[in-house]
């Protein structure tokens, strides 16, 4: 009878031992993933604050369109268009 208490008792500490490395095993695990969690929520606020900044910039853009300085400027840069008697120098460097 002792013998077989002995062995009893022996399996459930082994039980216990192996129930306890499996939970914190897992708890392990977890938290690897709730790291990964984190940062990549962290990437997604950096993307959402710089999509607004891209959305400030382009709703000013947006209410100076119509605007003659705007208009002007645009024809200068984009289609090499002047005022008449407007001087253009060009800066060549070779």
């Amino acid at each position: 009878m002792v013998h077989m208490k002995n062995k009893i008792s022996l399996l459930k500490k082994i039980i216990f031992i192996a129930i306890l490395i499996y939970a914190i095993v897992t708890v392990i695990k977890q938290q690897k993933i709730l790291n990964t969690y984190a940062t990549q929520a962290e990437n997604l606020d950096a993307q959402i604050i710089e999509a607004k900044e891209t959305q400030q910039q382009l709703n000013e853009e947006k209410e100076n369109v119509n605007s003659s300085e705007y208009i002007e400027e645009v024809a200068r840069e984009k289609l090499d268009m002047y005022l008449p008697n407007e001087r253009v120098y060009v800066d060549s460097e070779n």
